[in-house]
Parts: C-alpha cells; structure tokens; sequence
C-alpha cells in the first residue's frame, strides 16, 4: 500500500488531527476497512476513524462560523477536515469532526443567540418605522410650506422617503429636508401625475426631449402651487 503524507494543519486551526477526504478510493491498513470517506494519515499509511479513535466524532460541514467555533469550544476532542484541491494545488478545509454532545450544545448556544437576533431585529425594525413616520411627516410639512397650494403633500412625500429607494427624499439633501429636493420631489409627482410625461415616454419620445416638452407644464402647476392655498382643482386629479 502506498504511503501518504501527513497534510499540513490549515492555516489558523488550532493544534488537534487533521482528517482527509481522500480523492482516491483508500483502505484503511489496519483493519483493511473500505472505502473510506475519512480518513487519517499515521506513519504514512491511511487509517479509518474508528482505527485513528475518531470514530466517535460527527461531521460538520464548513458554513456556520459561529457553528463551528462553539462545537469545538464544546468539544473536548476536535479535528479539522480537509480535502486537495488538484487546481489550486493545496489542501483545502471542509468542515471539522466534534463530539456530538458538544455539537448539540453549540446548537443550543447559537439558537439563543438567533432569538436575541430576532428580538434585536424586531426592535430595529420598529425603530426604524417611527423614524420614517417622523420623517415623511416632516417631508410633507416642508412641502406645504413651500407649496401650500399642493393637495398631494402627503402621498408625495411618501413616495419620495421610501427607506432604501434612492429617491431624492433618502438623498443626503433630502434627508436635509432642502429645498431643492422637496422642489424635486414635487415636480417629480406632477411630470407623472399631471402631465403626459409617461406617455409620451410610451410613444418613444427620448427623456429629455419628453422632459423639454413637458417643462412648461410643470412650472406652472409648480408656481399655481406655490401661490394656491386651496390647491389647483385639475391638479388634484
């Protein structure tokens, strides 16, 4: 039977066996056991788990970092699992053996660790809702004081704050509540809304040219707005 030689520990594990997932079909030369799936290398010749007293150990696939590290914190006796890699010419780690009791107590730490996440999750999420809310209300307060004619401040400033949107309310200016991008937002809202930007889109007219046709149009329900308390009846359509 040919010898083999022992792989080199992967960088940064911790001292402890080095199993292999052989490439090749392998008998174990002790107790001429085969073929092995794992195995570990002794005085150059294979040896199963259960000759190499590993036998007790269970496998666990590289994936979960927090996993992995807490299955070998939990476990008294550990190896790390690696496999050759023909093309990158090296060896390569797949995952590592552990006790299963100390598997199952890494499972328990990381399922704590999961509800904590959750319950911190939850708590973001509802946090990050009442800034929204605070902020669209903001939004469409700036734009009815520059357009207190405007009888969509509300659903406009919605649509311009949209977390995660990249509209011009989560700009950096928009966030600032300036008033160039509450101006922006609002003449957003009226090409589409009060125009036939869209259509004209539709048609295959190109975006500035739809845009140039258009401008006059949105200027002057812009400046109505602006003056209009009560608001501009077509508009509001």
């Amino acid at each position: 039977m040919a010898r083999l030689a022992t792989p080199p520990s992967p960088a940064g594990s911790r001292t402890g066996p080095v199993v292999i997932q052989p490439l090749r079909r392998r008998q174990c030369a002790e107790c001429r056991g085969g073929p092995l799936s794992l195995l570990v290398v002794e005085d150059g010749m294979p040896r199963c788990l259960d000759c190499a007293d590993l036998g007790h150990l269970v496998f666990l696939p590289r994936g979960d970092t927090a996993l992995t590290r807490r299955s070998r914190e939990e476990s008294t006796l550990a190896a790390v699992v690696v496999r050759f890699n023909r093309r990158k010419g090296r060896y390569e780690r797949q995952g590592v053996l552990v006790e299963e009791a100390g598997l199952a107590r890494a499972e328990a730490r990381c399922l704590a660790d999961a509800e904590a996440r959750r319950r911190r999750r939850v708590r973001d999420a509802a946090r990050r809702a009442a800034e929204d809310v605070r902020f669209t209300d903001a939004f469409a307060a700036e734009i009815g004081r520059l357009f207190p004619g405007c009888p969509r401040a509300r659903a406009i400033a919605e649509h311009a704050s949209v977390r995660g949107s990249g509209r011009v309310g989560r700009s950096a200016a928009g966030r600032a509540l300036s008033e160039g991008a509450v101006t922006s937002a609002v003449a957003a809202s009226v090409r589409h809304v009060d125009t036939p930007y869209d259509q004209l889109l539709m048609s295959g007219v190109a975006r500035h040219e739809a845009r140039r046709r258009i401008a006059p149009s949105v200027e002057a329900v812009l400046r109505q707005w602006r003056e209009d308390e009560a608001g501009v009846a077509s508009a509001a359509g």
